[in-house]
């Protein structure tokens, strides 16, 4: 038995997941209860179905029950932020995120635990592949854009499940971010950081909608990357080319009466020239206005220093 205290978070967003707690709570305690000195299950419900979840919950023995609270929000938040409810939570020496699709592995909490004795503070789950949809490409692209454009070490295909020790904790729990995407959050924190294989693949984001997903990566982009810098750096020297271009063919037409493209055109002072410009550098202030406003946006919701969640109810079985 590994001399430790384990605190185990799980997070409940759908309606589809409440019907796995029951068996997800039975056999990771069969797994603490034999492996570890000491341990507590934290259910972070980030969903409407309270009353289905202490039912299903209170099905369950008296030893599996006294180690369970149930954090219940008072409304649902971003998926990132409930996760963050569980970890302000957590007393234990280590912390595990285990998530729902993972109940029929409940010993991959103790190879977790065993990863942490070669001196790493976080170990996470790495698939062997991602299943494929209609978002792979996608994901490709929004991995893409993190690497080039950000100095994040973020696998693509990591598993939100992974194992925190305290001291890794402590220092993530200081980064009160607003707008937050953990698998960055991780990054940041640094430490020693390593992987274990897993069969379960990435599906996708979990059941999160496209739309979900899209604020996700949004936030993800503006918020950890300089894509959008960047973006407006190439955006500049295109209009500079494409205004050099416009230029010399009004020239052109203008003292030879043809195109670049040998084309003959009807010479009419200024009309072209002026409305092919107007059109060009209206098009680029408003997307350039509207990547500002992304960053304003962003800012906005930093300064309101508006609370990550609100807890509605702890209850204790």
């Amino acid at each position: 038995m590994h001399n430790a205290f384990i605190s185990v978070v799980c997070t409940i967003n759908q309606r589809k997941e409440v019907g796995l707690i029951s068996d997800y709570l039975t056999n990771i305690y069969g797994v603490l209860s034999s492996k570890f000195a000491d341990f507590e299950i934290i259910l972070v419900n980030n969903s409407p179905y309270e009353p289905e979840i202490s039912e299903q919950v209170k099905t369950l023995s008296e030893n599996i029950r006294k180690n369970i609270f149930l954090l219940n929000l008072s409304n649902a938040v971003n998926r990132n932020h409930a996760v963050f409810a569980g970890l302000d939570r957590s007393n234990g020496d280590y912390t595990v995120i285990f998530e729902l699709g993972f109940y029929k592995n409940p010993q991959l909490i103790e190879d977790l635990y065993l990863k942490t004795t070669d001196h790493f503070d976080i170990v996470y789950c790495r698939a062997r592949g991602r299943i494929s949809g209609s978002s792979s490409v996608f994901h490709r692209i929004f991995y893409y854009i993190l690497k080039k454009y950000s100095d994040l070490d973020i696998d693509e295909k990591a598993h939100n499940s992974r194992i925190i020790s305290r001291r890794a904790l402590n220092s993530l729990l200081r980064l009160r971010e607003n707008l937050r995407y953990m698998k960055a959050i991780y990054s940041i924190v640094g430490y020693k950081t390593a992987a274990i294989e897993v069969e379960e693949p990435i599906s996708g984001a979990d059941g999160e909608t496209f739309s979900e997903q899209f604020r996700t990566s949004l936030v993800a982009i503006t918020s950890f990357t300089t894509f959008l810098r960047s973006l407006m750096l190439w955006i500049f020297i295109f209009s500079l080319l494409f205004m050099i271009l416009v230029v010399a063919n009004a020239m052109k037409v203008k003292f030879t009466s043809y195109d670049i493209l040998g084309n003959y055109q009807e010479v009419i002072s200024g009309w072209t020239f002026t409305v092919v410009l107007m059109s060009v550098f209206f098009a680029i202030t408003c997307l350039n206005l509207y990547i500002i406003s992304i960053y304003l946006a962003n800012i906005y919701n930093e300064i309101k220093q508006r609370p990550l969640y609100i807890i509605e109810s702890i209850r204790r079985f």
